[in-house]
């Protein structure tokens, strides 16, 4: 014979219910699944043996967040020995659970053999949608307020992450950076379009369209262009030679007069673009700084542009991590992949990785070698970026070596080191980088403490603070350095007590 008791977590507390008739229960499947939604039919199946509350939220918190680990709380713990009897070698006891990850470790705990398949689901699923019935003076807007509650909190400790280490700025920024690349490029061919009519043969001397935009905000008028702007002109083209031609081509220009209104908009329109421009380099910082304390490792290895790139594509850097290198690899060409897979074609070598400089430096034969290998050390980096407690670069550095080595053995069959040996070094220099920057914080926190300390004394020092009527420093002399007022009041006083004196005595 064997007996089964089935476990339930609730956000109210833990419940364990004994199964009846256990053995004919799991011949009758279908059964079970029809008396579910009925209390009575499946009261006559479980019976509730025992229920304790948590006590306070917190609590609930901490058992459900070991609990989705897969490790037994010390209450989970208590109230199963204390509920469960104990097997016998005539009676056998099973418990159902619904997670085999915590089932396997109430087995190495407790030694009671758990199970999760079956006809436990089922029951289970009963129990869920009965459970503010089956235990007394609960209802079912307690269990709903509880379940809300403990979700609420339960996501919110999930989603607290290092502020500093937030991918979901890097996804945005490169988003808005290839938005802006977009738009520059739009408005810029709209300016050269736009000033051609007043001076065409300025599209053909500068080729660079922040160039063009600065320069027609610098000459406006071409008439207006003498021998007396080339310093400024020189200044924007970097070139005397091409400042010249430009002022030769104003004085020859087949363009077509500007009307002053026609200009200022020009002129308007110009200084967008170039503020555009400018934010753009800014914002391309500002990602370069986000990638070095979010990714240092994959910015490291293929840039910070394809770095974030890649963790925009996956959603996230988690996402990254788990992701295989041989999905790594042809991330962003999902399109050609299916279109291939379609039509029995070949399947492409690389995705967003074609725009890292290692496969444009790579032969056409070793372009494919070349990025998968690429794609092995990218997700190695991602990994390392992910799951690292303290974040540094010198994995990347060391991943990037490894790289530029094999495009050497390609070229010229030089063997480059062992991976094994590459990762001994980089351990080795990552656990000294680490215990430097620890030291460094702990120098400068003792520095700012002290900072403090001085900067309090000397403010104490400042406002003469007095102690029973004296300075700290300068005992009975204290009285000097007291404001004015206070001089005054002091002899008063004394003067007050010696009257009284005198009139005692007549």
């Amino acid at each position: 014979m064997s007996k089964l008791f089935v476990l339930f977590e609730h956000a109210a507390g833990y419940a364990v219910f004994s199964v009846r008739e256990f053995e004919e229960v799991g011949m009758l499947l279908p059964q079970v699944e029809a008396s579910v939604t009925e209390l009575s039919r499946f009261n006559q199946v479980v019976k509730l043996i025992g229920f304790t509350p948590f006590k306070t939220a917190l609590i609930a918190l901490e058992n459900i967040n070991s609990i989705s680990e897969g490790i037994v709380p010390e209450d989970l713990q208590l109230f199963l020995d204390s509920t469960i009897p104990k097997a016998s070698k005539k009676e056998k006891i099973i418990l159902g659970i619904t997670d085999p990850k915590l089932g396997a470790s109430i087995t190495e705990v407790l030694q009671i053999k758990c199970d999760h398949t079956g006809v436990i689901p089922e029951i289970i699923r009963g129990i869920r949608f009965h459970f503010h019935n089956l235990v007394k003076g609960f209802t079912n807007k307690g269990s709903g307020i509880a379940q809300l509650g403990l979700g609420h909190s339960y996501s919110r400790a999930k989603v607290k992450f290092n502020v500093n280490r937030v991918d979901n700025m890097i996804i945005q920024s490169i988003a808005l950076l290839d938005q802006l690349d977009k738009d520059i490029n739009t408005f810029s061919m709209r300016i050269r379009e736009w000033y051609s009519y007043h001076f065409p043969e300025l599209v053909k001397l500068v080729p660079d369209n922040y160039m063009y935009a600065r320069i027609v905000q610098f000459i406006k008028n071409r008439k207006e262009l003498n021998d007396e702007k080339f310093d400024g002109l020189e200044e924007i083209v970097m070139d005397g030679i091409r400042a010249q031609a430009i002022i030769d081509a104003s004085k020859s220009s087949m363009g077509m007069d500007i009307s002053p209104i026609d200009l200022l908009n020009i002129d308007m329109f110009a200084n967008r673009v170039i503020a555009l421009a400018d934010y753009r380099k800014e914002l391309a910082e500002y990602l370069k700084s986000k990638m070095a304390g979010v990714a240092p490792n994959l910015a490291t290895l293929i840039g910070d542009q394809v770095g974030a790139r890649l963790i925009a594509h996956a959603g996230s850097l988690t996402n990254l991590a788990k992701y295989p290198a041989s999905t790594v690899q042809i991330l962003g060409a999902e399109k050609a992949l299916f279109r291939a897979l379609k039509t029995k074609g070949n399947t492409p070598k690389y995705g967003l990785l074609f725009h890292s400089t290692f496969i444009g430096r790579a032969g056409t034969k070793n372009k494919g070698r070349i990025s998968r290998y690429l794609a092995n050390k990218c997700s190695i980096a991602s990994r390392i970026d992910c799951f690292a407690e303290t974040p540094c670069s010198v994995f990347g550095d060391k991943l990037r070596q490894q790289v530029e080595d094999r495009l050497k053995f390609y070229e010229t069959g030089d063997i480059p080191k062992k991976n094994v040996d590459v990762m001994e070094e980089a351990i080795k220099e990552a656990s000294l980088l680490i215990t430097a920057t620890e030291e460094e914080s702990k120098k400068k926190k003792k520095k700012k403490d002290k900072k403090r300390k001085s900067e309090g004394l000397e403010n104490g020092d400042a406002n003469g603070t007095l102690e029973n009527g004296h300075n700290k420093e300068n005992g009975g002399e204290g009285i000097e350095k007291m404001d004015v007022d206070e001089a005054e009041d002091v002899p008063k006083k004394k003067k007050k007590k010696k009257k009284s004196k005198n009139a005692e005595n007549e």
